[in-house]
């Protein structure tokens, strides 16, 4: 996000309260404009004559459930007939802005009176529209609009529509009271649908303070209530841009300079335009496109063609010599503190000496069952895009800037995602930019598809990190100092995932900055995934070194640490935590706090010589509340297996500048046969809600190295684990 428009925000909440106040627009009463049809009563809620309500959701639906779990949370508020619900993902439109996304990050939970809730809303509309953030990550959809902006609407919604009621029958406010998407008047004997008070409900202004539902009374949010897409995705409905057909289309297939930065220096076009079917070739900046009647024969004559990329100045750098310079820059790089705390210095003198440590990720491919793709249509003046994408505005100016055309003459027709965890978004958005510029060139309409291999390959990749800890331990076992310096390629934000929960009395954390021409990109539970496998993998070899049972020493140091101690001490339990095991078995345990979650894992692994088998994976989850029990068991379980899969497999290997891996072959997931059982617990411990789609993963690579030392003694401190056993 830019500085600047978030400046703006406070900017404005910060002078001229008073008259801000009078003079701001009411964010909830910025709607389309209303007809016969379809009364709209706030931003993102219509109603319509058959009494079916209609929600635009400003967020993007990849297989997490936001469709149900966003509506469920206004319909409850709304007193809605969850059978009358007909619900949309909103367009690319400034009107649709996440701004709570936005404002959560910001504020966080706080509470307000009106008139700073007026300026504030409206403030964080306006900055989130200069920065087209509609954005769907980092689990905010729900704990940020759902809760700041969704359950608000429908309960502005509500509060309009009694308004309605009673003033048609001449009656207190307080005498009605809505259900079923109906208004009703006990007392006098009478009722009325929301239809039949829409239009004169939408003469009032949605209220800026709403009366919320007491938990006690949901009738839907906490129940699992089945998903609006299960049907069309059990059936193979085309809900995806992949699918789209349309008249005169063409598809196209391409091929990028395999050294990141390279360009294509020269190109053949002719064997492959005589091949039948084909249209085009073209030449993009970094690549080579071949657009044709169907993918296949635009994939076979792009296999033919004879390219000359050059490397862009990459084509020296490996892994291997990447190694090297994370090695010399953490022995002698400078630090940059991200948290500092005591005295470490004075505290270690005299000690004992220190148990050291170093730990190892690769790069990461995100690896979505669907492959990047776009339609792209540049036709009278205007841009079309259908793509399903994370952030439909912001692809829209980055389509915008590709084609040096304002946002204006642009549309982004936004379409559900096969997966995404990070990849499909204007921060990783070459595959739109390849898109745009294919269609700038050709006067039809095109599907640009990427192959598996060029997915694999041209990704943004979750950065790979070494992380070195050192730390002493006091007479009884209990760490006095934790030191801990990583290496940073990008993307570590403020540090705030390489922060520990335990009570370590002198603390330095901190990074060493580093580079790599390799691009990098937003993956499931961002650095969590790094960090939770570090700090937790280095408190279980303390730990080992005091002596001490793993549990039991987590919970000593997380006295002050309620939340982390109930959903450590639940996953034990469910695990069986302490009881005899078969010889080569061992179980291990990890608790990680990201996106407003707290998320404990016990693995149980077994070993026959070093062939590895994932046994079962418990996870124990505080939210704060849940949604969609159904919905938020799918999202966890859905973390443990991609991190599973990366812990076992994962790795982006770089050599000659190019990556070495190209698809499931060299890449692999987990598949079926070797899946673990999974048990998923949940804590309402009533705190601020918290995020899930992000926050299976974490745990998972350091509970399941925890549980191989447990089960063999071999401490793993490089991932993958394929690189040290059978898996």
């Amino acid at each position: 996000m830019k500085r600047r428009a978030f400046l703006v925000a406070g900017g404005i909440v910060g002078g001229g309260l008073a008259l801000g106040y009078f003079f701001t627009p009411n964010r909830l009463a910025l709607r389309a404009g209303s007809s016969p049809d379809q009364v709209w009563l706030t931003s993102w809620v219509s109603i319509n004559p058959d009494n079916t309500v209609t929600v635009l959701v400003p967020h993007a639906e990849m297989g997490q459930g936001i469709l149900t779990s966003l509506p469920m949370m206004l319909a409850e508020e709304m007193e809605a007939d969850w059978s009358l619900m007909d619900i949309r993902q909103a367009p690319a439109e400034e009107i649709y802005v996440t701004d709570k996304v936005a404002q959560g990050f910001k504020m966080g939970r706080t509470d307000m009176p009106a008139p700073l809730r007026k300026l504030l809303d409206f403030s964080f509309y306006k900055a989130s529209g200069m920065v087209n953030l509609q954005l769907t990550g980092g689990s905010t959809s729900v704990r940020f609009t759902g809760q700041g902006g969704m359950r608000g609407a429908g309960a502005a919604a509500k509060e309009m529509l009694l308004r309605a009621a009673a003033d048609r029958w001449k009656v207190a406010k307080s005498e009605c009271r809505a259900a079923l998407s109906h208004v009703y008047h006990d007392a006098g004997g009478l009722s009325a649908r929301f239809a039949d008070l829409a239009a004169a409900a939408a003469q009032f202004k949605p209220s800026l303070n709403p009366r919320l539902k007491a938990k006690q009374d949901y009738v839907l949010c906490g129940k699992s209530v089945r998903r609006i897409d299960l049907d069309e995705k059990v059936t193979g409905a085309p809900i995806y841009a992949i699918d789209l057909s349309m008249d005169n289309m063409k598809v196209a297939a391409i091929r990028h300079a395999p050294v990141f930065g390279g360009e294509v220096v020269s190109v053949d076009p002719g064997p492959a335009k005589a091949l039948p079917g084909v249209a085009d070739v073209l030449q993009i900046p970094g690549a080579v496109v071949v657009t044709a009647d169907s993918y296949w024969r635009a994939h076979k004559a792009l296999s033919g063609l004879a390219v000359e990329f050059g490397d862009g100045g990459n084509g020296e750098f490996s892994s291997e010599s990447m190694c090297r310079d994370f090695d010399a820059a953490l022995d002698g790089g400078d630090f940059v503190a991200d948290h500092e705390l005591g005295d470490i210095a004075g505290a270690a003198a005299g000690s004992a000496e220190p148990v050291q440590a170093e730990y190892r990720v690769p790069f990461l491919s995100h690896a979505a069952m669907e492959p990047v793709n776009c339609v792209a249509w540049r036709r009278d003046g205007r841009l079309e895009l259908w793509a399903g994408v994370q952030d439909p505005l912001g692809t829209r100016a980055l389509a915008a800037e590709t084609a040096a055309m304002d946002m204006e003459y642009v549309v982004v027709h936004p379409y559900q995602m096969g997966g995404s965890f990070g990849r499909k978004t204007s921060f990783g958005g070459n595959f739109i930019r390849d898109a745009v510029h294919t269609a700038l060139r050709v006067p039809y309409p095109v599907k640009l598809v990427w192959s598996r291999e060029e997915d694999i390959r041209h990704d943004y990749y979750r950065p790979s990190e070494v992380s070195r800890f050192e730390a002493q331990l006091d007479t009884a076992g209990k760490p006095v100092t934790w030191l801990n310096r990583y290496t940073d390629i990008g993307l570590n934000g403020d540090g705030e995932a390489a922060l520990i929960p335990y009570a370590i009395g002198h603390q330095r954390i901190g990074r060493v900055a580093c580079g790599a021409p390799v691009p990098l990109g937003y993956w499931r539970s961002v650095q969590h995934s790094c960090q939770g496998f570090f700090t937790e993998s280095f408190i279980d070899e303390l730990a080992q070194h005091a002596a001490r049972d793993p549990l039991e020493y987590r919970l000593a140091l997380l006295e002050k640490q309620p939340r982390h101690q109930a959903v450590l001490r639940l996953a034990a339990q469910k695990v069986g935590w302490g009881k005899s095991l078969p010889k080569n078995s061992g179980m291990g345990l990890a608790v990680v706090a990201s996106f407003g979650s707290i998320v404990a894992q016990a693995v149980h692994v077994s070993l026959a010589g070093d062939r590895l088998r994932v046994e079962k994976v418990v996870a124990a989850v505080d939210p704060g509340e849940v949604i969609n029990p159904a919905i938020a068991r799918d999202q966890v379980e859905s973390g443990i297996i991609y991190g599973l899969s990366a812990a076992l497999f994962g790795d982006i290997a770089i050599d000659g500048g190019r990556v070495r891996q190209s698809n499931f072959t060299d890449y692999r997931m987990v598949r079926m046969d070797r899946a673990p059982s999974m048990e998923v617990y949940f804590i309402e411990s009533g705190a601020a809600l918290g995020g899930m789609g992000e926050v299976g993963t974490p745990p998972l690579a350091p509970a399941l190295c925890n549980a191989i030392f447990a089960a063999s003694g071999q401490r793993i401190r490089r991932l993958p684990l394929q690189d040290h056993l059978s898996v």
